[in-house]
């Protein structure tokens, strides 16, 4: 399968194993559409998981399927759904100025020829629709980045914090939020200058994401502050990812390097999750924690207590 086939599907493999998990399927596969009709459909969402979700649904009758794999690299993405199958079928998918990745469809029996050609005009009505969804999605995280760190800003805590915080309320990992203000660093800009102020910020951005696992989101919140959102067993483990990250800016060479003559140090609060929490609630303890930090000397974490 080394044709190319109209515009922008590449077949890329077949049969060979895969990897996906249990996706249930309830009641009957929908009628077949055609190309137009697909394209129309998927064209009701900008999410990239809903339309994934849609066009395998929407084709089923056509090409049956127990699952599918979404692979781009350029932005990251590995999106998986459905159960382990014996056989597998690929393509990669181009515009004429974008490369969209790959899509991988699995089930146990093999796929026949007439399928897969039924699958390749079907397709066609994915291309479009799957690239205006990667652009919104480039566009929302470009809006949540902070363009000076690079790391995710207010607008993205904003976001994630409430989703975070439900999936532990239902039952989900243990919750904690550092709250990590950075100590004396109007010194740096009243004596070194703003430019010398965003270099230690960068380099701060660094050392926090050296200092942290990748499950661990890290925010700039705003200013010199910073969150972290992680989940954690015990509270104990939460004061210990604290103090591994203020030890961390501390020793930083990074900071160092962009503030000579200073020391920079930062004072972190600590607020564990509960089920009565808000995300205002959780971020206010988390910050109320913090401000005790600084208040007991800086330069030290401090876990909020408990709400009764």
């Amino acid at each position: 399968m080394k044709q190319t086939t109209s515009p922008g599907i590449q077949p890329a493999s077949r049969d060979s194993g895969a990897r996906s998990v249990q996706w249930p399927r309830p009641g009957l596969a929908p009628p077949i559409l055609s190309a137009l009709e697909l394209a129309q459909l998927l064209q009701t969402s900008l999410e990239l998981e809903r339309i994934l979700d849609l066009f395998s649904q929407a084709i089923q009758s056509a090409f049956p399927h127990d699952g599918l794999v979404y692979e781009n690299t350029a932005c990251g993405l590995h999106i998986h759904s459905g159960r382990l199958s014996r056989h597998s079928c690929s393509y990669h998918l181009t515009t004429e100025e974008r490369d969209l990745g790959e899509i991988r469809f699995v089930r146990g029996r093999k796929f026949r020829d007439s399928e897969l050609h039924q699958l390749e005009n079907l397709l066609a009505g994915l291309v479009y629709p799957l690239r205006n969804a990667l652009l919104y999605r480039l566009a929302v995280e470009a809006a949540q980045t902070d363009p000076l760190t690079g790391l995710h800003n207010r607008a993205a805590l904003d976001r994630l914090l409430p989703r975070e915080l439900a999936r532990f309320q239902r039952g989900g990992q243990p919750l904690a939020m550092l709250v990590i203000d950075l100590d004396h660093f109007k010194k740096v800009n009243d004596t070194l200058g703003h430019s010398a102020g965003d270099e230690v910020l960068q380099a701060v951005a660094r050392c926090l994401e050296q200092a942290t696992r990748k499950s661990d989101m890290v925010f700039r919140s705003g200013g010199e502050e910073f969150v972290v959102l992680l989940h954690v067993a015990q509270a104990k483990h939460g004061v210990e990812a604290g103090e591994r990250i203020r030890r961390a800016l501390e020793d930083c060479d990074r900071i160092q390097e962009a503030a000579p003559g200073f020391l920079p140090t930062a004072s972190i609060g600590l607020a564990i999750a509960t089920d009565s929490d808000t995300p205002r609630t959780l971020f206010d303890r988390a910050d109320q924690a913090m401000y005790a930090a600084k208040s007991a000397g800086r330069n030290r974490v401090h876990a909020a207590p408990t709400p009764r």
